[in-house]
């Protein structure tokens, strides 16, 4: 399924636009400075942010469309989104963390079991931690399993490796390269490392204000 995006948006006193096509198994890289809007284009297209103008849609479902005065609620989107603080609840260990979102979903909605999650991401012996006892890049991988758990359309990755060191990067890496390659989930990826984006992404929208906004 292809995930369409076409939207302009305000960010203090500055016109933000996004356009891009991500595809089944692609990623797409939402590339800037610091400040540049990355992830107000990315907070938009998940439904935490109402954009300006524009359409937003996925396999011929409309998220958003500005003219037609659609604008679909977060939960109804299906975004799988790993914020860049990862946002894993203190007070619960990694099980219940990963299980969050899955515990809310009709089973018919469900495409991926709790087992295949912590499989595929290698997170078996975390299952009793508490986030604060993980690693970044441990708690990175759960941050990851709680969004793949919510059945997601598509993901929402916001610099995931801004705070990993060099190891851990690569580890991470390895983990998105997977998912792109067999879940053939369609990725937008923010980022301001080319070197990222040269490994990762196959299609990069550089993200700014409009000319004169």
């Amino acid at each position: 399924m292809a995930l369409e995006v076409d939207v302009t948006l305000r960010r203090g006193d500055r016109m933000i636009a996004a356009r891009c096509t991500v595809a089944p198994a692609g990623i797409t890289a939402l590339f800037g400075p610091s400040g540049a809007g990355k992830t107000s284009v990315l907070d938009a297209i998940a439904g935490l942010v109402r954009p300006t103008t524009g359409q937003i849609a996925i396999d011929g479902t409309v998220l958003f469309d500005s003219a037609r005065g659609i604008d679909l609620p977060p939960e109804q989107r299906r975004c799988g989104y790993v914020f860049q603080d990862l946002r894993l609840f203190p007070h619960r260990r990694v099980r219940d963390n990963l299980l969050y979102a899955w515990r809310r979903l009709a089973p018919s909605e469900r495409w991926l079991s709790p087992d295949e999650a912590i499989g595929f991401l290698g997170l078996g012996g975390l299952l009793e931690r508490l986030p604060a006892t993980l690693s970044g890049g441990e708690a990175q991988r759960v941050a990851i399993g709680r969004a793949l758990l919510s059945a997601p359309r598509f993901l929402a990755l916001d610099e995931p490796l801004s705070s990993l060191d060099h190891a851990r990067r690569d580890e991470i890496l390895r983990v998105i390269e997977r998912i792109r390659d067999e879940l053939r989930l369609p990725i937008l990826y923010v980022t301001h490392d080319p070197a990222e984006i040269s490994r990762l992404a196959a299609t990069v929208v550089a993200v700014g204000p409009l000319p004169g906004s």
